[in-house]
Protein backbone atom coordinates (compact mmCIF):
# COMPACT_ATOMS: atom_id res chain seq x y z
CA UNK A 1 0.00 0.00 0.00
CA UNK A 2 1.16 3.36 -0.59
CA UNK A 3 1.84 5.68 2.36
CA UNK A 4 -0.37 8.46 3.11
CA UNK A 5 0.88 12.03 3.02
CA UNK A 6 2.05 13.50 6.09
CA UNK A 7 -0.87 14.34 8.34
CA UNK A 8 -1.26 18.30 8.91
CA UNK A 9 0.59 19.51 11.97
CA UNK A 10 -2.10 20.82 14.26
CA UNK A 11 -2.02 23.54 17.01
CA UNK A 12 -2.61 22.38 21.08
CA UNK A 13 -5.97 24.03 20.78
CA UNK A 14 -7.17 21.70 17.09
CA UNK A 15 -5.38 18.63 18.52
CA UNK A 16 -7.69 18.79 21.50
CA UNK A 17 -10.77 19.49 19.95
CA UNK A 18 -9.79 16.51 17.35
CA UNK A 19 -9.27 14.55 20.23
CA UNK A 20 -12.70 15.34 21.75
CA UNK A 21 -13.58 14.28 18.49
CA UNK A 22 -12.55 10.69 18.31
CA UNK A 23 -12.81 10.25 22.62
CA UNK A 24 -17.23 11.33 21.11
CA UNK A 25 -17.07 9.01 18.54
CA UNK A 26 -15.63 6.16 20.87
CA UNK A 27 -18.11 7.12 23.52
CA UNK A 28 -21.10 6.61 20.93
CA UNK A 29 -19.84 3.77 18.64
CA UNK A 30 -19.77 1.40 22.64
CA UNK A 31 -23.19 3.06 23.33
CA UNK A 32 -24.89 1.95 19.75
CA UNK A 33 -22.13 0.59 17.11
CA UNK A 34 -22.04 2.05 13.68
CA UNK A 35 -25.19 3.50 13.07
CA UNK A 36 -25.47 5.51 16.21
CA UNK A 37 -22.24 7.49 14.96
CA UNK A 38 -23.89 10.41 13.23
CA UNK A 39 -21.51 13.39 13.11
CA UNK A 40 -24.18 15.94 14.39
CA UNK A 41 -24.44 13.43 17.82
CA UNK A 42 -20.72 13.71 17.76
CA UNK A 43 -20.68 16.97 17.21
CA UNK A 44 -22.96 17.52 19.94
CA UNK A 45 -21.09 15.34 22.38
CA UNK A 46 -18.06 16.66 21.40
CA UNK A 47 -19.27 20.21 22.33
CA UNK A 48 -17.64 21.34 18.42
CA UNK A 49 -19.11 22.39 15.35
CA UNK A 50 -20.34 20.21 13.25
CA UNK A 51 -18.03 22.09 10.23
CA UNK A 52 -15.38 21.59 12.68
CA UNK A 53 -15.48 17.42 12.91
CA UNK A 54 -15.75 17.76 8.96
CA UNK A 55 -12.32 20.04 9.00
CA UNK A 56 -10.56 16.57 10.63
CA UNK A 57 -12.27 13.91 9.39
CA UNK A 58 -13.62 13.51 5.63
CA UNK A 59 -16.39 11.23 6.30
CA UNK A 60 -18.01 8.87 9.39
CA UNK A 61 -15.85 6.20 8.08
CA UNK A 62 -12.64 7.87 7.99
CA UNK A 63 -14.00 9.34 12.19
CA UNK A 64 -13.97 5.26 13.07
CA UNK A 65 -10.57 4.65 11.26
CA UNK A 66 -9.30 7.41 13.50
CA UNK A 67 -11.44 5.77 16.77
CA UNK A 68 -9.63 2.13 15.88
CA UNK A 69 -6.03 4.40 15.56
CA UNK A 70 -6.77 5.71 18.95
CA UNK A 71 -7.71 2.45 20.23
CA UNK A 72 -4.60 0.71 18.93
CA UNK A 73 -2.89 3.86 21.06
CA UNK A 74 -4.49 3.13 24.27
CA UNK A 75 -3.34 -0.40 23.59
CA UNK A 76 0.18 0.32 23.41
CA UNK A 77 0.41 2.70 26.29
CA UNK A 78 -0.75 -0.15 28.60
CA UNK A 79 1.70 -2.53 27.37
CA UNK A 80 4.21 0.02 27.40
CA UNK A 81 3.51 0.43 30.75
CA UNK A 82 3.20 -3.65 31.54
CA UNK A 83 5.50 -5.54 28.79
CA UNK A 84 4.01 -8.63 27.46
CA UNK A 85 4.38 -11.67 29.74
CA UNK A 86 5.20 -15.26 29.10
CA UNK A 87 8.17 -17.94 28.59
CA UNK A 88 8.35 -17.79 25.24
CA UNK A 89 7.48 -15.51 22.33
CA UNK A 90 4.21 -17.53 21.53
CA UNK A 91 3.16 -17.02 24.77
CA UNK A 92 4.52 -13.29 24.56
CA UNK A 93 2.64 -12.88 21.79
CA UNK A 94 -0.78 -13.87 22.69
CA UNK A 95 -0.11 -12.03 25.84
CA UNK A 96 -0.63 -8.99 23.75
CA UNK A 97 -3.34 -10.04 21.64
CA UNK A 98 -5.01 -11.60 24.28
CA UNK A 99 -4.96 -7.84 25.90
CA UNK A 100 -6.59 -6.16 22.36
CA UNK A 101 -9.45 -8.78 22.07
CA UNK A 102 -10.26 -8.79 25.53
CA UNK A 103 -10.34 -4.68 25.19
CA UNK A 104 -12.65 -5.69 22.02
CA UNK A 105 -14.82 -7.95 23.78
CA UNK A 106 -15.72 -5.67 26.19
CA UNK A 107 -17.05 -3.29 23.54
CA UNK A 108 -18.62 -5.14 20.86
CA UNK A 109 -20.63 -2.89 19.50
CA UNK A 110 -17.95 -0.27 18.97
CA UNK A 111 -15.52 -3.54 17.63
CA UNK A 112 -18.45 -3.86 15.03
CA UNK A 113 -18.20 0.19 14.15
CA UNK A 114 -15.00 0.27 13.63
CA UNK A 115 -14.52 -3.19 11.56
CA UNK A 116 -17.51 -1.81 9.47
CA UNK A 117 -15.52 1.28 8.96
CA UNK A 118 -12.34 -0.44 8.12
CA UNK A 119 -14.25 -3.10 5.54
CA UNK A 120 -15.83 0.10 3.95
CA UNK A 121 -13.88 0.66 0.83
CA UNK A 122 -13.44 4.94 2.11
CA UNK A 123 -10.58 6.12 0.87
CA UNK A 124 -9.45 7.22 4.24
CA UNK A 125 -9.24 3.53 4.99
CA UNK A 126 -5.99 3.12 3.32
CA UNK A 127 -3.82 5.58 5.84
CA UNK A 128 -5.49 4.33 8.64
CA UNK A 129 -5.03 0.66 8.18
CA UNK A 130 -1.29 1.68 7.37
CA UNK A 131 -1.36 3.36 10.68
CA UNK A 132 -3.21 0.42 11.85
CA UNK A 133 -0.90 -1.92 10.84
CA UNK A 134 2.48 -0.47 11.78
CA UNK A 135 0.77 0.66 15.54
CA UNK A 136 -0.11 -3.71 15.75
CA UNK A 137 3.72 -4.30 15.05
CA UNK A 138 5.01 -2.03 17.47
CA UNK A 139 2.79 -3.50 19.93
CA UNK A 140 4.37 -7.03 19.40
CA UNK A 141 7.91 -6.01 19.09
CA UNK A 142 8.27 -6.14 22.64
CA UNK A 143 7.06 -9.94 22.63
CA UNK A 144 9.79 -10.69 20.50
CA UNK A 145 13.81 -11.61 21.59
CA UNK A 146 16.14 -8.79 21.72
CA UNK A 147 18.48 -11.29 19.25
CA UNK A 148 15.40 -11.04 16.04
CA UNK A 149 16.41 -9.87 12.73
CA UNK A 150 14.08 -6.62 12.35
CA UNK A 151 13.22 -7.36 8.84
CA UNK A 152 12.11 -10.85 9.86
CA UNK A 153 10.07 -9.54 13.14
CA UNK A 154 8.64 -6.97 11.30
CA UNK A 155 7.87 -9.38 8.68
CA UNK A 156 6.11 -11.97 11.46
CA UNK A 157 4.52 -9.03 13.34
CA UNK A 158 2.82 -7.49 9.87
CA UNK A 159 1.63 -11.27 8.98
CA UNK A 160 0.07 -12.25 12.54
CA UNK A 161 -1.28 -8.44 12.73
CA UNK A 162 -3.36 -9.98 9.23
CA UNK A 163 -4.17 -12.97 10.67
CA UNK A 164 -6.15 -10.82 13.45
CA UNK A 165 -7.71 -8.67 11.33
CA UNK A 166 -9.15 -11.23 9.45
CA UNK A 167 -10.21 -13.05 12.86
CA UNK A 168 -11.76 -9.82 13.79
CA UNK A 169 -13.73 -9.29 10.97
CA UNK A 170 -15.19 -12.89 10.67
CA UNK A 171 -16.14 -12.61 14.31
CA UNK A 172 -17.75 -8.96 13.78
CA UNK A 173 -19.38 -10.43 10.88
CA UNK A 174 -21.06 -13.90 13.74
CA UNK A 175 -18.19 -16.47 12.47
CA UNK A 176 -17.35 -17.42 15.65
CA UNK A 177 -16.51 -15.73 19.29
CA UNK A 178 -14.20 -14.25 21.31
CA UNK A 179 -12.30 -17.74 22.10
CA UNK A 180 -13.03 -18.61 18.27
CA UNK A 181 -10.85 -15.36 17.37
CA UNK A 182 -7.94 -16.49 20.55
CA UNK A 183 -7.65 -19.67 18.58
CA UNK A 184 -7.15 -18.50 15.23
CA UNK A 185 -4.37 -16.44 16.62
CA UNK A 186 -2.71 -19.22 18.95
CA UNK A 187 -2.52 -21.30 16.01
CA UNK A 188 -1.06 -18.99 13.64
CA UNK A 189 1.17 -17.57 16.30
CA UNK A 190 2.27 -21.06 17.25
CA UNK A 191 3.25 -21.29 13.18
CA UNK A 192 4.98 -18.12 12.59
CA UNK A 193 6.65 -17.61 15.87
CA UNK A 194 7.69 -20.54 17.81
CA UNK A 195 10.84 -20.41 15.69
CA UNK A 196 11.75 -17.68 17.76
CA UNK A 197 12.10 -19.75 21.05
Amino acid sequence: MAEPSPAPVLTKSQAARRDRVIRAALELGAEGGYDAVQMRAVATRAEVALGTIYRYFPSKDALLLAVMVQWLGDLEERVTRRPPTGDTTVERIMDVLTRALRSMDREPRLTAAVVGAMTAGDPASVGAINEVTRAMARIMQSAFPADVDPALEASAAKTLGHVWWSSTISWANGMGDVDWVAGELREATGLIADRFG
